[in-house]
């Protein structure tokens, strides 16, 4: 009985496919619409006569207006239009004329573009032939998601973002900028991922806008030919109103984290440690710090969020605290078990280095908190973490000056209330206000403070080695801190630890 439904099922199934052939799903329309995705795909470098054919089928772009002429700052008679239609959000810029200023950001608009041609002029992409009769709006005032993109990503695919309206994030100039600095010209624009020319016409409004030390820039790319075979973006404001300063004050951050051992080759008992550098010279008998890690690993108590933050203790932080010896300003030191071995029992002896703090945690409490432990940080993929604290009373209140974390796991954060969780610093993974909403986010994984070291395979020997960009005179990341997983032997060197790809300084 069974094989005979089986059987029947088959016949019909193959009835329908031989009485179906020739319908090609009945009833189905071609959408008049073309993405912006697939329409940028269209050009290889050759001019192309937009046809329904080529776009198949469709003959019109819709989208959302994101330029804005009123300032005079985006290349004149371009009227930038984007929509996420299929794989990811894409604009265009439409060569309308006088026309394209006419329209604001948030109109939808359709766009008549078959018998148009697709081109590149001055290195923007760009559909020519369109006449001001061949635009319809049909809404106004239509939301537009802000589209955060580090530079780096922009300047390795800028042709994903051309055209498309994207915020920078926690943007600055190097060098720091004077009181009397404008944003007229040229600019280099840097966001800890890279750099970008912020380019402003000296007759804009926005010339005569000072420039902050740190600020949100929300803007469009647009592809200038470099040379014949290759472009790069320049980033163009809108309006005045497209800065968003963030901070007109200098914070130098005086000690950050740029590598650690948290889960080396056998037993991690007094064979934990992490690097840091200072940025100004210290004496720590004169100026002490605290340096606070965090093991939040299943069996880790007490259980449950950290209802007294950085200060819980017990086997949910340890402090070290940092009250005599010195790091010269650039230089690195240590702190950590009494082991001072660079990769666990039988590797090489560091002890020469300069270490600030090390002692047998094994056997002996943390200073002030933290319970003897055989690891101070979790090997089992949820969060570890370490922060530095100014002074060595660090309670429930306290904001370290630096922290980073590895892994995403364990009860780290509520919104309560009463709020708990891991208190976080101003950083280049970290913001204490949401800096889109400039709304409160004071603790890891609250808001958008979700970026983490990733874990790594237990029992290797692995580094995190920091590699990153700390500028002294802006008190900012100029390159963001990676993570490079150096895998040590028993043999590994300290210099090795301190190579060129680590964490450097610069003025």
């Amino acid at each position: 009985m069974k094989n005979s439904i089986i059987y029947s099922f088959l016949l019909l199934s193959l009835a329908c496919l031989w009485g179906c052939a020739d319908d090609n799903y009945p009833g189905a329309q071609i959408s008049p619409y073309f993405s912006m995705y697939d329409l940028r795909n269209l050009y290889k470098g050759q001019d192309v006569q937009l046809t329904k054919e080529k776009m198949f089928g469709s003959d019109k772009l819709t989208g959302v207006v994101v330029s804005d002429h009123s300032a005079g700052n985006l290349p004149a008679g371009m009227l930038c239009i984007q929509d996420a239609r299929r794989i990811g959000l894409r604009g265009i810029s439409i060569a309308l004329g006088a026309d394209a200023a006419k329209y604001v950001p948030g109109d939808s608009v359709i766009v008549k573009v078959e018998g148009h041609t697709l081109t590149k002029k001055n290195g923007i992409l760009q559909v020519t032939g369109v006449s001001g009769s061949d635009v319809v709006k049909v809404a106004s005032n239509v939301p537009i998601a802000v589209n955060r993109v580090p530079v780096d990503k922009m300047m390795k695919t800028p042709d994903n973002y051309e055209s498309s309206l994207v915020v920078i994030v926690k943007g600055g100039f190097n060098p720091l900028p004077q009181p009397e600095d404008k944003l007229g010209g040229d600019k280099l624009l840097n966001d800890g991922f890279g750099n970008i020319t912020l380019h402003t016409e000296t007759t804009s409004p926005i010339a005569d806008v000072t420039a902050p030390v740190l600020a949100n820039f929300y803007g469009i790319p647009f592809n200038k030919q470099i040379r014949e075979d290759s472009v790069a973006p320049q980033f163009h404001l809108r309006t005045p109103d497209d800065v968003v300063v963030l901070s007109s004050e200098i914070n130098v951050t005086p000690i950050i984290i740029t590598g650690m051992a948290t889960d080396i080759k056998g037993g991690d008992g007094n064979y934990e440690y992490i690097q840091f550098m200072a940025t100004r010279d210290i004496d720590f008998a004169v100026t002490p710090y605290s340096v606070v890690t965090t093991n939040n690993a299943g069996t880790s108590t007490p259980t449950g969020f950290p209802t007294q933050g950085w200060a819980t203790g017990n086997m949910r932080t340890f402090k070290f605290n940092l009250t005599s010896g010195k790091a010269n300003k650039g230089t690195y030191f240590y702190v950590g078990g009494a082991g001072r071995l660079i990769n666990g029992s039988g590797s090489t002896n560091i002890s020469s280095s300069n270490w600030i703090r090390y002692f047998n945690y094994v056997n002996q409490d943390g200073d002030g908190f933290g319970t003897k432990t055989g690891g101070l940080m979790a090997n089992s993929g949820n969060a570890s973490g370490v922060a530095v604290f100014e002074g060595t009373n660090v309670t429930v209140d306290s904001r370290p000056v630096d922290v980073i974390f590895i892994g995403t796991g364990g009860s780290l954060w509520t919104e309560g209330p009463p709020a708990k969780g891991y208190k976080i610093a101003n950083t280049d993974y970290y913001d204490i206000k949401n800096p889109i909403t400039l709304e409160n986010q004071p603790y890891y994984r609250a808001g958008s403070n979700t970026l983490s070291l990733v874990y790594n395979t237990a029992d290797v020997g692995y580094w995190y080695m920091l590699g990153g960009e700390y500028n002294v005179a802006l008190g900012r990341w100029m390159k963001a801190r990676s993570q490079n997983n150096f895998e040590m032997t028993k043999q590994t060197t300290i210099a090795e630890l301190e190579g060129e790809t680590a964490t450097k300084l610069s003025e």
